[in-house]
C-alpha cells in the first residue's frame, strides 16, 4: 500500500490557471509580446521564472532585460495574480478533492503539496485545506523545476516517504514528465493525447477517489511480479 499522494495545485485541487493566463497575457503586452491560451499550455505546471523566460523568448526578448529588470517583471506578474486569487474560497475546490483528502488522512496516508506555485501556502489557506497537508515542497528552495524531479523529491522527503511508496497527481505534462523522474507513481487528470498513454489517467477529478487511487497501486504492484 502507498504511504504518501503528492498533489500539484493548479489543475488538481484548483484551477487558477486562468488567473496566471491573465496575469501573464497583461503583462507581456506591457513588453509588446502577444501570447494565447494555446500558447499557455506552455507554462502549465512551470516556476514563474521558467515561464517568463520563455514568454521572453517567444517574443524574441530573451536577452533585452537585466537580472534586476527580470526579477521586476516576474513579481509585477505575481502581484496581478495575487490580486486576482483573493476571491479563492472553499467553493474553488475541485470535485472529490475534499473527499479524497478525508479519506486519505482517515487512512493515515501522508498527504504533501509537490506544486510550482510559490502562492501555494496562500491558495490552500484560502480554501481551509492547510490543515490535511503533512508537508508543502517549497518551490523556491528546488534547484530546477518541472519537468525536473525536485520538487516531488522534495515533497516526498518532506513526509519522511521513499519516493517508491508514493503516488504523484499532476494534470500538466510537464508535471508527469517530473513524476516519472521521481520514480513515484504517476496519476494524470485530463487526456492521453496531453499526458501520455502509458499512465493512469482520470478526466475529471470526481474520480480521484481512494479506491481508485489502492486499484492503480495494485496494478503497478502486480506488473512487477
Amino acid at each position: 500500500m502507498f504511504k504518501a499522494v503528492l498533489f500539484d495545485l493548479d489543475g488538481v485541487i484548483t484551477d487558477t490557471a486562468e488567473y496566471h493566463f491573465l496575469a501573464w497575457e497583461k503583462l507581456a503586452q506591457t513588453i509588446g509580446i502577444t501570447i494565447d491560451r494555446k500558447f499557455n499550455e506552455n507554462l502549465k505546471g512551470v516556476s514563474r521564472e521558467e515561464s517568463l523566460r520563455r514568454i521572453l523568448a517567444h517574443g524574441g526578448r530573451e536577452n533585452d532585460f537585466t537580472c534586476d529588470a527580470f526579477e521586476a517583471l516576474a513579481k509585477s506578474k505575481n502581484d496581478h495574480y495575487v490580486e486576482m486569487i483573493q476571491a479563492v474560497s472553499p467553493a474553488d475546490i475541485y470535485p472529490g478533492i475534499l473527499s479524497l483528502l478525508q479519506d486519505l488522512r482517515d487512512k493515515g496516508i501522508k498527504i504533501a503539496l509537490a506544486s510550482a506555485s510559490k502562492n501555494g501556502p496562500f491558495l490552500l489557506e484560502q480554501m481551509q485545506l492547510t490543515a490535511y497537508f503533512d508537508a508543502i515542497a517549497d518551490p523556491a528552495k528546488v534547484a530546477e523545476s518541472k519537468p525536473a524531479p525536485d520538487i516531488f523529491l522534495a515533497a516526498a522527503a518532506g513526509v519522511g516517504v521513499a519516493v517508491n511508496q508514493a503516488i504523484g497527481i499532476e494534470d500538466a505534462y510537464s508535471g508527469i514528465e517530473a513524476i516519472k523522474a521521481a520514480h513515484v507513481l504517476p496519476i494524470g487528470v485530463g487526456s492521453p493525447e496531453v499526458l501520455g498513454d502509458d499512465i493512469a489517467i482520470v478526466t475529471d477529478t470526481s474520480a480521484l477517489t481512494l479506491s481508485f487511487l489502492e486499484k492503480v497501486w495494485q496494478e503497478q504492484e502486480e506488473g512487477k511480479q
